[in-house]
């Protein structure tokens, strides 16, 4: 009777083992969906956004009534969907209005030429469509390395060439070719035309709201490099080699240039959306993260200095400790309310709120360097005197960071406090 109850609590604790296992399992799982979908929501719903257009495309195949004005250029709609649909409504608008008129454009240049050399003979015909080719293909690439052509119009160039192409050396017959451009449009349009729907009205992501965040967050990364540098550099009894300095925040607002520009770019196209309308001043924004990189270049060295292993003393460095890390604290709190007046777009009651306090910290900064560092005559001083240095260009960065914050909540009508 005891070996029968001992058999029963062991398939009894075994079951609780494998249930207790199981929903461990689960749970993990569960956390690791919640965890990836927090973090990759927008790509997932992106990647669902460019599902759903492929499906509604597709019909294309099988409702009879469009089919027939597209008949086999099916396709067209289908590559259309796959080139076009970007991450961000105001890059799918682009696009899709450069596809059109690259297609409409080179098409009807291609349809013109094959008219053209339909009736001159084999050698008349080769040489009227080689010049073609060639002239337009060479004035449209030499166009392509034109930084600020490229910069705006580079795939509607793309798709010209690539159309003009296409229909030029076909070999139809002119009345083929006409028919040939004319579904292909449309099935094209098609396309477009189901991209824009989805991308605007299915969790729309504007290419406007991601700089504006992200212009704002810089402030914020820049600010926390410097408080940190500070801390770290007058920690007493801690070898610097060894602190921990966060600058990668400060590496990815030095590298920020050409993710930027596409930002801008995009967002010109996106309509009124949010507190952004066809006006908006996207043109400081990029202004505003030129300085920026040029503040996160002063930075750098500021970083590079003080992980130096050749280091005053903590002697050398005591008199001036408080004061510079009362600079740092005052810079970090300066940079932030820059970065969080963007972000809640509003402006400071008095024209540049931020300038009085730079302009103190700079007299600090002067009163340091010429009082402190007086009596020191010998080579350590320098390297106190490179952080001084560094921080009043820093202070000088950010008074030209303010003005322009303040032109840009001018411009685009910020709210005052």
């Amino acid at each position: 009777m005891s070996t029968t109850i001992d058999i029963s609590k062991e398939i009894e604790d075994s079951h609780n083992h494998e249930k207790q296992k199981t929903l461990f399992f689960v749970s993990n799982v569960w956390y690791f969906i919640v965890k990836y979908h927090e973090q990759h929501e927008k790509k997932i719903i992106h990647s669902i956004k460019v599902g759903i257009s492929l499906i509604l495309v597709s019909l294309l195949y099988l409702l009879d009534p469009l089919f027939k004005h597209v008949g086999e250029n099916v396709i067209w709609a289908i590559m259309t969907v796959v080139l076009i649909h970007d991450f961000f409504a105001g890059a799918t608008l682009s696009k899709g209005l450069f596809r059109i008129v690259g297609t409409t454009v080179g098409g009807g240049l291609g349809c013109l030429v094959a008219i053209l050399a339909e009736d001159s003979g084999k050698i008349g015909y080769a040489a009227i469509v080689g010049t073609s080719v060639f002239v337009s293909g060479a004035v449209a690439t030499y166009c392509r390395t034109i930084p600020r052509i490229k910069r705006k119009y580079d795939y509607g160039i793309m798709i010209f060439i690539l159309t003009f192409n296409l229909v030029a050396v076909s070999g139809s017959r002119a009345d083929k070719i006409l028919e040939l451009a004319r579904q292909r449009l449309v099935a094209i349009g098609m396309g477009v035309a189901v991209c824009i729907i989805t991308n605007l009205l299915v969790y729309p992501m504007w290419a406007g709201d991601e700089l504006h965040n992200l212009t704002s967050s810089r402030f914020n990364k820049l600010a926390s490099c410097v408080e940190e540098c500070m801390e770290a550099y007058f920690s007493v009894g801690e070898k610097k080699g060894h602190l921990s300095i966060n600058i990668s925040g400060c590496k990815s607002v030095l590298n920020s240039k050409s993710s930027d520009e596409s930002l801008a770019n995009f967002a010109r196209w996106e309509p009124w959306h949010g507190k952004f309308g066809f006006s908006y001043p996207w043109e400081k924004y990029l202004q505003i993260g030129e300085l920026l990189r040029e503040l996160a270049s002063i930075i750098l060295p500021l970083h590079a200095c003080i992980a130096s292993p050749l280091q005053p003393s903590t002697t050398l460095r005591q008199p001036t400790k408080e004061t510079c890390k009362h600079i740092g604290l005052s810079l970090g709190l300066t940079m932030r309310e820059l970065g969080e007046n963007i972000l809640k777009m509003r402006r400071g009651q008095e024209k540049v709120p931020t300038v009085p306090r730079l302009q103190s910290i700079k007299l600090e900064l002067t009163i340091l360097s010429t009082s402190e560092l007086q009596a020191i005559e010998n080579v350590e001083a320098l390297a106190i005197a490179n952080i001084l240095f560094l921080l009043m260009e820093i202070v000088e960065k950010l008074k030209v960071l303010a003005k322009e914050v303040e032109e840009l909540g001018e411009i685009a009508g910020f709210e005052s406090k």
